[in-house]
């Protein structure tokens, strides 16, 4: 692995994915923008909170016959609690995202085409989005199901974007009738829609998972 220093403090700085232009230092929590070699301080990032997930930068694993290793983090939090979204290197050049939330995992690929449906225009450009919201996606009806006014808590790794701590995010998210998971979300990059299911870490044949005082991996998992 790669490593370039610091711009703020000089630490190495791991390049896990040359194709994500943002990495959170892990000695400063300096936000860096990187440009081939070049690496330019842009902000602050907050020290991540303690959290009790396995899943850790370098854990990796497999589904169908994609291959992926977990690249970077960012951890939102809202009134009511907070949830992890962990950014997966995929082997298909897809970037997928792994949502965490108490104990549960989701595992999404981005759609930007649902954007333009009719339903979704409104939020697409900055209007509320209601629950109850329908959409029928390749046979499935997704239904509004939670609408989140959340802030960026802190970040690590690599990431596509830029997440200073206290960065605001609007989430909805959607179920499907037949198990499907649809989010859509706005903040001050633009908006997003990323669909995919609920999945668990032995289904991913996850690897490299992070030692837990109280908790033994799983055999399946070893």
């Amino acid at each position: 692995m790669a490593e370039l220093p610091c711009p703020s403090c000089g630490a190495p700085v791991p390049v896990r994915s040359a194709a994500l232009p943002y990495v959170t230092c892990a000695y400063c929590q300096t936000l860096i923008r990187r440009e081939g070699e070049a690496l330019s301080a842009i902000g602050k990032s907050a020290v991540l909170p303690f959290d009790v997930s396995p899943i850790q930068l370098g854990s990796a694993g497999r589904f169908s016959l994609i291959r992926f290793r977990v690249v970077g983090r960012v951890r939102w939090g809202w009134s009511d609690g907070s949830w992890n979204e962990w950014l997966l290197d995929c082997s298909d050049g897809t970037p997928r995202w792994l949502g965490e939330a108490m104990g549960s995992f989701m595992l999404t690929a981005e759609q930007p085409d649902l954007l333009e449906r009719r339903e979704l225009a409104g939020f697409a450009a900055g209007g509320p989005l209601h629950l109850r919201t329908r959409l029928a996606i390749e046979g499935e009806v997704y239904v509004a199901c939670d609408i989140k006014e959340a802030k960026c808590l802190g970040s690590e790794g690599d990431l596509p974007r830029p997440t200073p701590e206290g960065t605001p995010l609007t989430s909805v998210d959607f179920r499907g009738t037949a198990g499907g998971f649809l989010s859509v979300q706005r903040d001050a990059e633009g908006v997003s829609a990323w669909r995919g299911n609920a999945v668990d870490l032995a289904a991913l044949n996850t690897v490299d998972l992070r030692q837990i005082e109280g908790w033994t991996i799983p055999a399946a998992l070893r």
